[in-house]
């Protein structure tokens, strides 16, 4: 039996990973690496393989928004630096997860968890079930805000934490960066940590989180002090109190890769 394989990660190192701890595996065909949400959803559809390795942090989608799109979603095992929720209810119900950094044993398992699958050839009644979990977990309320209510000009819309860059403090407002906008939230910097998730953002100085999933690159300056270049070109500084934490973060980065 031959398995046909996907790898979705927008990080270039990550995918280098996975393909690495493919090669031992003579069943397996890498049949495409996508970088995004919607190179992934392109590519399910157009070349169907058995099984995808997908990321669940990514800055146009999230790994769950692919699996909603696709009407009979193959196999999927997902590959990620956050241990949320919902991740426990896939491993239950046959589907697998890897916490990164994972070991080549690790891997080598959730690999055959996927092979049974194909091999058993479940009928898409189980797809359905997929596609229904992943509704109903992405539905319940987590113990981190997933989204921000903003209001603008009369306009009432939100804006997933996903999609935010880094924050940063305005007198009574947090500023939200994205890619594309700068919107203001009433909220304090205090009440702000405790309800962002510690697995997306960091906070690296009195005014600023990121988010760690748009860190393109980290330099050390002097002072302990950091400078932080975001995958949207921002430049940020950090504070020299926060140097134990981002210490902490390059640490465990390093580790993923």
């Amino acid at each position: 039996m031959n398995l046909r394989v996907l790898i979705v990660d927008d990080e270039y190192l990550a995918r280098q990973r996975v393909l690495k701890l493919l090669e031992s595996h003579e069943d397996v065909t890498v049949i495409g690496e996508a970088r995004n949400a919607g190179e992934a959803i392109d590519m399910i559809q157009k070349m169907e393989p058995d099984v995808v390795f997908l990321d669940i942090q990514m800055p146009d989608q999230t790994g769950f928004d692919v699996v909603r799109r696709l009407k009979n979603p193959p196999y999927i095992i997902f590959a990620t630096a956050y241990d949320q929720y919902a991740l426990k209810a896939f491993d239950i119900h046959a589907l697998d997860y890897l916490l990164k950094p994972f070991d080549e044993e690790r891997f080598a398992l959730a690999l055959d968890q996927a092979r049974v699958q194909v091999r058993l050839k479940r009928n898409s009644g189980f797809h359905d079930k997929l596609v229904g979990l992943l509704r109903e977990f992405q539905d319940q309320p987590g113990d981190y805000r997933s989204q921000f209510e903003i209001k603008d000009r009369g306009r009432l819309f939100t804006v997933p934490t996903y999609e935010v860059v880094y924050l940063e403090a305005e007198g009574n407002y947090v500023a939200l960066h994205t890619e594309k906008d700068k919107l203001l939230y009433r909220i304090t910097m205090n009440t702000l940590e405790d309800e962002l998730n510690p697995g997306e953002f960091l906070r690296i100085h009195r005014s600023l989180f990121i988010n760690r999933h748009f860190v393109a690159e980290c330099r050390y300056l002097n002072n302990n002090e950091y400078q932080f270049r975001m995958k949207s070109g921002h430049k940020l500084l950090s504070g020299r109190s926060y140097r134990e934490a981002i210490q902490e973060y390059l640490n465990e980065r390093d580790a993923e890769t």
